[in-house]
């Protein structure tokens, strides 16, 4: 069908039909207006038919009907009211579109007059800051406990992604249209989504600042924004992604590329290098570079390849994993690989044309030539949590390990990798943490203190070949903490359980599990 921009996010048609809602979803629009009252032609579509074939797909629909004794400017506040109160793409229609032309003119007259300052500021219970998998899976064990609480998940991005299965793509298992869906497909229907970026926290007065001077104020915030990928300080690097031979698993862009150059460097004759870098510490799931490494030497050996390419993995720190019990499995593996290990050696510059990567090391900087370079970017504190009071010294939400409680303001919690706490920044960790923060939520909603704990756990499935696996599972302290009889899954030794456990199971239980509210093996633990 087709609409008309008037300004901003707002877009008016003419007739929407039921069989138009799909298209209105693809194109992103998340509030309907609609200006045509009911009953006006035969054949018209009800709005009652339109609102529930919306809702069902995510679509907030409103009822303001212009006609007859109702003029548009009857309608203009309770017009500019719905605009200012849902955020995002909006389509307001009538027969033709110039009813909704004429309300939402009149409603940008009323509100000029009025002033931005007499506008209503929106307000929920429960906010969450950050749709992705921590923000979601919170919201929707809010939802399971609390049905009917009143849940606004802020979030700016169109489509969400399996960050899990990037390292998947880049090994040639998953394909790249496997780990992403539309935003609006993974909320939980009863949250409201409000699309828009935050720009600033004033915890003082229970408000989040939204870009274009908007404002949403809450009883209890939950932050879950992620961290920050700091591409830009590795010298040349943004530059080089994607080209050269220079590539990375940590962009849904660039997963498909380290296939192709995993490939590309099977089938070229001659002696090859092939460099692979972590760097410093905390980064999102620290066996992700090794992952890749291991995925890529798996397909060159069934090639008969591996023998001719020469493979380093340059560590900033100076173990290969930092839970001491799953060391001789890889290591095991690194020799298998024949991978030379560099520890202490930190990637700081890349010069694409030429392939040649700058490492800092003790003893200086070193430049090594490469015909494939699987860069890692250093990480740091999302910057909208990092210029606010809510962040520590290092730029996360600062909060209680274990309550995932701030330590400044009570009706404050975070999760996910945006987060203070010190476990392992993976998928894994937010799923326990979800149900932590969501019971938390509530005691605070009821006036309460914290009543659940987190113990750090952390997951990262270690793909040292093309159908086995190293699960490693922990908590704080490095501890061990399978979720499965050792029978089953030893995760100290490459498990070909594990493998398709990652695969084949954990792609399902994250979309229809973890992001539904459903806690399998993760039920929140008391507070002690």
């Amino acid at each position: 069908m087709q609409t008309r921009h008037i300004e901003g996010q707002l877009h008016v048609s003419g007739q929407v039909r039921p069989q138009d809602i799909d298209g209105l979803v693809s194109a992103g629009i998340a509030t309907l207006i609609c200006n045509r009252p009911d009953n006006e032609e035969p054949g018209q579509p009800s709005f009652g038919e339109l609102a529930k074939a919306a809702r069902a797909r995510g679509i907030t629909a409103f009822y303001l009907p212009v006609g007859g004794k109702i003029a548009p400017e009857d309608q203009a506040e309770a017009f500019a009211k719905i605009r200012a109160e849902n955020l995002g793409p909006t389509l307001a229609f009538c027969r033709t579109d110039n009813r909704s032309e004429k309300v939402a003119c009149a409603a940008r007259s009323r509100s000029a007059a009025n002033g931005a300052a007499n506008r209503r500021t929106p307000h929920h219970k429960v906010v969450i800051v950050g749709g992705g998998s921590a923000g979601i899976a919170a919201a929707a064990s809010l939802l399971k406990r609390s049905p009917a609480l009143d849940v606004a998940i802020v979030e700016p991005s169109e489509d969400h992604f399996y960050q899990p299965g990037f390292t998947m793509v880049g090994g040639g298992v998953f394909k790249q249209p496997d780990t992403v869906r539309k935003t609006r497909d993974v909320l939980p229907q009863r949250a409201s989504w409000i699309r828009a970026a935050v720009i600033g926290f004033a915890p003082d007065s229970n408000t989040v600042e939204l870009e274009g001077g908007a404002k949403v104020t809450y009883d209890v915030l939950v932050v879950a924004m992620g961290n920050r990928l700091a591409w830009n300080k590795i010298e040349g690097l943004e530059a080089a992604l994607g080209q050269n031979g220079v590539t990375s698993n940590y962009r849904y862009d660039l997963a498909p590329y380290t296939w192709q150059m995993v490939q590309k460097l099977a089938r070229t004759p001659g002696p090859r290098r092939a460099l692979f870098s972590q760097p410093p510490m905390p980064i999102k799931c620290a066996g992700a570079p090794q992952k890749a490494m291991y995925l890529s030497c798996s397909e060159w050996e069934e090639c008969g390849v591996l023998g001719d390419i020469e493979v380093e993995f340059h560590n900033a720190g100076g173990v290969l994993f930092g839970v001491p019990d799953y060391v001789p499995a890889l290591m095991e593996t690194v020799g298998r690989y024949g991978i030379g290990l560099k520890f202490g050696s930190t990637l700081v510059a890349v010069d694409g044309p030429a392939r040649e990567a700058t490492f800092r090391t003790e003893d200086g900087e070193i430049t090594r030539s490469f015909d494939m370079l699987h860069a890692v970017p250093p990480q740091e504190g999302n910057p909208i949590i990092a210029n606010s009071p809510l962040a520590d010294a290092a730029g996360y939400a600062e909060v209680d390990q274990v309550t995932l409680q701030s330590l400044s303001w009570p009706n404050i919690f975070a999760l996910g990798d945006g987060c203070s706490t010190p476990n392992a920044k993976t998928a894994a960790a937010a799923r326990k943490q979800a149900p932590v923060v969501a019971v938390n939520v509530l005691a605070a909603l009821d006036g309460k203190g914290p009543v659940a704990a987190y113990d750090g756990y952390g997951s990262c499935p270690l793909t040292v070949d093309r159908g086995h696996i190293v699960l490693a599972e922990f908590t704080y302290g490095g501890k061990l903490a399978p979720s499965l009889p050792k029978w089953l899954i030893d995760g100290t030794k490459p498990s070909r359980m594990a493998w398709h456990l990652k695969a084949d199971a954990l792609p399902p239980i994250y979309w229809h599990g973890m992001l539904k509210g459903r806690e399998w093996l993760v039920q929140p633990a008391p507070l002690l």
